[in-house]
């Protein structure tokens, strides 16, 4: 513990399942974080569990999607808790549908949420992270951005992009103080998979050489460590954590 002491992180997508993991383990590790999520009522409800075990955390509702309110919410972040060292882009969705069934109106929506509000949150966020000396960058991926799946066309294409952008973003900024990469998530026991029929579970497991479904913690666990200095040589990576179910 304390990996992260004196360091604050801005934290999209932080109310629930590997968000809210994240968040609190970034607190657990000393770090000060401020949560960004749609939903108002569960980044409270996650802030305030936060607090009351570990370290500062605060919360703001926004739409990431939303150029004006992911402005709004940045700047109130850091009035609150100043400029951040950590950056990370977890907010996000998910569309499974066959492709010739997906409207142009789910195309632009998902492409909104899971890219635009990367670049968004990236944009409003790291003039203060290089005004500041640098930090880090995490993106989530998936490894449907790895492996292509069917009736995944649209999510697979904004994970796809989700690598280019650690990538890229990585690249422009060097000489920076800034890293930025991103991590690919396997099948992880969220409130999704939850509602997912057993027998498809069942074909899930069987694809991950390790025997199970990942756990919110596991993936916590590799975000923490690009969040650190310990990760301090990895840059523009896109890094699988899935137990090898793209094997």
């Amino acid at each position: 513990m304390g990996r992260l002491e004196g360091k604050t992180a801005l934290v999209s997508g932080g109310a629930t399942g590997m968000g809210a993991a994240t968040a609190r383990l970034f607190a657990e590790e000393w770090a000060r974080v401020a949560i960004i999520d749609h939903n108002a009522a569960a980044a409270t409800s996650t802030a305030a569990a936060i607090r009351a075990t570990c370290a500062t955390c605060v919360a703001f509702a926004a739409d990431v999607s939303s150029e004006p309110e992911v402005i709004a919410a940045v700047r109130e972040a850091e009035a609150a808790l100043g400029t951040f060292d950590v950056l990370f882009n977890h907010a996000g969705s998910v569309v499974v549908k066959p492709f010739l069934d997906i409207t142009v109106a789910e195309w632009d929506r998902l492409h909104a949420v899971n890219v635009r509000s990367m670049f968004l949150m990236t944009r409003a966020g790291l003039p203060g992270m290089i005004g500041s000396g640098g930090g880090s960058i995490v993106c989530t991926s998936s490894i449907s951005g790895v492996a292509g799946a069917p009736m995944e066309v649209l999510y697979d294409t904004t994970k796809g992009a989700c690598h280019m952008f650690a990538r890229a973003i990585a690249v422009e900024f060097r000489g920076r103080g800034i890293r930025c990469n991103a991590v690919c998530p396997g099948f992880i026991q969220t409130p999704i998979i939850a509602s997912i029929p057993e027998k498809v579970l069942e074909g899930m497991r069987e694809r991950v050489p390790l025997g199970r479904l990942g756990q919110p913690e596991d993936i916590a666990n590799a975000y923490a460590v690009l969040a650190s200095e310990e990760a301090s040589y990895i840059n523009g990576a896109v890094i699988e954590v899935g137990g090898g179910a793209t094997l």
